[in-house]
């Protein structure tokens, strides 16, 4: 069915009909706002309820440079953007939503079972147009999403996007919104969905100018360390980003979006109502896909419908077999990570309603009910990479062996595999936190990057810390681009091959039983080996025997091998490798 829908966003600029732009602007703190266009003089809002302010000009279209004069002293953005080709302190840009051509109008999803993710920086590869020119060799490696880190307008030109201040626009330095919609046209040509990762629980420091007009849009009860809390039980403050997760999905085409640390939006009925303004407004036919990162393992979230979350107990237990690591977070994980990896591959979450001996508090609900299909497994994400003082990725740290044995694990286990970029070459470039900061903004967020690690024991000292890169020097940049020539060594190759080889096992194997299958259970063979099974939709059974210790291991063979890392005998399971096969008619 072809992609029919239409959705204007309340706030921000709306093309009218017969001709001229609606403008928009919620401004509690304000008694009196006039709508600036670029050369003109300055034009008084209509006071209406609630502190709205609106004003139609006939003489506005597309391509309308403006600003909100809300002070004497202060004219800002519109907070509801659609574009900043000066920056985020520059004129705002009215657009035209129906501009772009669409070549693949038809497209409507792929089922949430067909997934896998691969997570990337846009400004990394180029822009969208960088981007847009990888998707082929991406879609015939085996991957059906991209995962596109914040694309939201931010301070500078260089961000990970976490500190953007206006949600609507995409980064200038990116591309224009026609470009964004090409790469995800091309995208849908490929076969290939397309996530967004949205950030609502905080805006960025620099560019954000919401307090000067609209200071109950947040709520600093509930302040978190990313910056001021927001008022999600404000109507205003709801609809406002309820409406941008409906723009990114209609106007833009996106497939669905990952809602980047829900733990820090405080009204927990915003939930709820996304998914029945998702539901009430998506068309029937269209597969759209609603991602959580949550720190709170709230598993009924994934009950009432969101499609799945982050799996970071996974990613954080496997991380510590890998490495033996336990510093920071990865200290709640050191007691027993075996057991840890055995309930993640069995019940979904490992917190599941336990202290949490890093934060103190309580953490998670039970989630053995779920089905695998609603956690999303990863051994390295941007978060998990890039929180490193130094950036290093997985393949700079752990056994080669044994992370090949992982990395089967996370291609062929239920759970939902996302990749990393480079991740499928071996990638040994670092990634590392960059920003574009200036003057004393910089200076604090170069410092306070450092002190982040002063408890670590390998940057105790100033000196050590010293080396931790500055995130405003461009070559903290530059030096996180994946180096493409590491692709075509020998080695790149080789992992290249052992991607490819996994992604055609999962779409011949597993995608095609996934819907309705269920764990039948994991338990710990092993110091560092654990062993896992699920009964697929066919009746057939899949497990998954993981040995990243180095002493052999006796299991049961399976009736069909489908892969394994490691020359062995029948029933062996060496050190460093995985047996993945399936046997017929043995589930329960």
């Amino acid at each position: 069915m072809p992609f029919t829908e239409r959705f204007q966003p309340f706030y921000g600029p709306t093309l009218l009909p017969a001709g001229g732009t609606l403008f928009r602007l919620w401004a509690p703190s304000c008694q009196a706002v006039a709508l600036e266009i670029e050369g003109q003089p300055p034009r008084a809002m209509k006071a209406e309820r609630d502190g709205l302010f609106s004003l139609v000009a006939q003489d506005a279209g597309p391509g309308t440079r403006y600003r909100y004069r809300v002070a004497d002293d202060l004219a800002v953005p519109d907070p509801a953007s659609r574009f900043q080709p000066d920056g985020v302190h520059g004129f705002s840009l009215v657009t035209d939503p129906g501009s772009y051509g669409w070549r693949h109008a038809e497209w409507c999803g792929r089922p949430w079972e067909e997934t896998v993710i691969y997570e990337l920086h846009a400004g990394l590869l180029g822009g969208f147009a960088g981007v847009r020119e990888k998707l082929g060799e991406l879609a015939e490696l085996g991957v059906t999403a991209i995962e596109i880190m914040p694309v939201n307008s931010f301070g500078g030109t260089r961000n990970w996007g976490y500190d953007g201040v206006l949600p609507y626009a995409p980064a200038a330095s990116y591309g224009a919104p026609d470009d964004l919609k090409a790469l995800i046209d091309a995208a849908h040509g490929h076969g290939l969905m397309v996530f967004l990762d949205v950030v609502y629980n905080h805006f960025g420091p620099d560019g954000n100018y919401l307090a000067a007009y609209a200071d109950a849009f947040f709520d600093r009860s509930s302040d978190s360390h990313w910056g001021e809390g927001i008022a999600f039980k404000r109507p205003q403050v709801a609809r406002f980003f309820h409406d941008n997760v409906m723009y990114w999905l209609t106007e833009f085409r996106f497939d669905g979006v990952r809602i980047d640390a829900t733990s820090a939006i405080t009204d927990r009925n915003w939930f709820p109502a996304l998914l029945e303004r998702v539901r009430a407004e998506i068309p029937p036919g269209r597969q759209v896909h609603l991602i959580l990162e949550n720190e709170n393992n709230d598993a009924a979230l994934l009950r009432d419908g969101f499609t799945a979350q982050w799996n970071d107990d996974g990613h954080n237990a496997l991380h510590v077999l890998l490495t033996g690591e336990t510093e920071g977070y990865y200290g709640m994980f050191a007691e027993a990570p075996a057991r840890s990896v055995a309930r993640v591959l069995g019940e979904g979450f490992d917190f599941q309603g336990r202290l949490n001996p890093y934060s103190g508090r309580m953490r998670g609900q039970p989630s053995g009910d779920l089905p695998p299909t609603k956690f999303i497994l990863f051994l390295q994400n941007h978060d998990q990479t890039g929180n490193r003082a130094l950036g290093e990725r997985l393949t700079t740290l752990a056994d080669p062996q044994a992370l090949r044995a992982a990395y089967a694990l996370l291609l062929l286990c239920p759970q939902i595999p996302m990749l990393f970029m480079g991740e499928e070459w071996g990638a040994t470039t670092p990634f590392f936190f960059f920003t574009d900061f200036h003057d004393a903004l910089a200076d604090a967020v170069r410092e306070g990057r450092r002190r982040e690690f002063a408890t670590f024991a390998a940057f105790s000292s100033p000196g050590a810390r010293a080396q931790i890169p500055d995130p405003n020097a461009p070559s903290t940049f530059e030096r996180s681009r994946p180096d493409r020539t590491e692709r075509d060594s020998a080695d790149g190759r080789a992992w290249l091959a052992l991607t490819a080889e996994l992604l055609t096992l999962r779409r011949d194997w597993i995608v095609p039983r996934l819907h309705g299958a269920r764990a039948l259970g994991a338990e710990v063979i092993g110091p560092k080996a654990v062993a896992a099974r699920w009964h697929m939709s066919d009746g057939t059974v899949l497990g998954i025997a993981l040995n990243l210790g180095e002493e052999t291991l006796t299991i049961a063979e399976p009736a069909r091998l489908l892969h394994e890392t490691t020359e062995r005998k029948s029933g062996a399971l060496p050190g460093r490798s995985v047996v993945i096969g399936m046997d017929v008619g043995a589930g329960k």
